[in-house]
């Protein structure tokens, strides 16, 4: 079995404090920078599971600073450095209590919607007739609330311009953002063979400017499907092959778990762990198109201590 990172107790010099999340460890150093720990944390259906995946951080974390390099000619992002595979370290901004969601296809949660009779999504009326898997004509941003517990709510632009919860002027900054990020990852997917189906994008704001923060088109965030063969899965009917962590959310829901009041997390056995790693891996390979280099798993927390101390006091 190999070792997993669950858990940071780090204390830099200028810390001020630190977030848990889900999946990430947030440390703020001088209200100025932000550490971005990637633990090999888990998460679905709003619970993290009880056990760590290998690799996981280092591979959400590389991702995302791939692409957070390959988009910074689009809009500005809180990445400086990433002193360690685990870890990125970047601006501190505001952020916005909205995440801007954007989805090429009908799939996921926007379906079970429209399969239950619903034609507006996020104030996007859609037309009857539409089948699962199918592609809109123009991308559509479908934005949520960001709730600190539970789950994140649909909301409209106008609902979020009418509320106070961003400005009119830094709406549709961040609109234009997330479709000019949609379409170079929709671009770079398709280079790769693969389909950015949907995805997420946080943005704050720092010295009156928005940032793009946050990780960027990893499989925890967005979701991809095979190019080939989509058409035919499509027309046929079935479930398209696809990149993303819904194999686990799967792989719960088999066994009898979505979070519901009464049922109990299944154990995750180190062998299932192992073989989560490896579909990550696999991801990783897939989305950014070259092999994989697992870091030495001994002594992760040391390491990201040593590396992110040795960036602070150098930089």
């Amino acid at each position: 079995m190999s070792k997993a990172l669950t858990g940071t107790d780090f204390q830099f010099k200028g810390q001020k404090s630190v977030y848990h999340g889900k999946v990430r460890d947030v440390y703020n150093i001088d209200d100025d920078l932000m550490v971005m720990v990637a633990t090999d944390r888990i998460s679905a259906f709003d619970v993290i599971l009880p056990k760590g995946i290998p690799f996981k951080g280092q591979v959400l974390n590389q991702i995302a600073a791939k692409f957070l390099d390959a988009t910074k000619d689009i809009c500005p992002n809180w990445k400086l450095a990433t002193p360690d595979p685990m870890v990125t370290v970047g601006l501190k901004c505001e952020g916005f209590r909205v995440e801007m969601i954007i989805r090429g296809y009908l799939t996921g949660s926007a379906w079970r919607e429209y399969r239950d009779g619903n034609r507006n999504l996020c104030g996007n009326i859609l037309p009857e007739g539409m089948k699962e898997n199918q592609k809109f004509p123009q991308p559509l941003i479908t934005p949520t609330t960001k709730a600190d517990e539970g789950h994140d709510e649909n909301i409209s632009k106008e609902e979020i311009i009418a509320q106070g919860l961003v400005s009119k002027e830094d709406y549709e900054t961040m609109e234009k953002y997330t479709r000019a990020l949609f379409q170079r990852g929709t671009e770079i997917a398709a280079e790769k063979g693969l389909i950015l189906v949907d995805t997420k994008y946080e943005f704050g704001k720092r010295d009156g400017k928005v940032y793009l923060i946050d990780e960027i088109h990893t499989p925890d965030s967005s979701r991809y499907f095979y190019a080939d063969g989509y058409q035919e899965k499509f027309e046929k009917g079935e479930p398209q092959k696809q990149l993303s962590k819904e194999f686990v959310r799967q792989w719960l829901i088999e066994r009898g778990f979505m979070n519901q009041p009464g049922q109990v997390m299944p154990e995750i056995t180190d062998e299932y762990a192992d073989s989560v790693a490896d579909r990550y891996i696999e991801l990783y390979e897939h989305i950014v198109g070259e092999k994989f280099k697992k870091e030495s798993a001994d002594n992760l927390a040391e390491r990201i201590e040593k590396n992110v101390t040795d960036w602070l006091k150098n930089r």
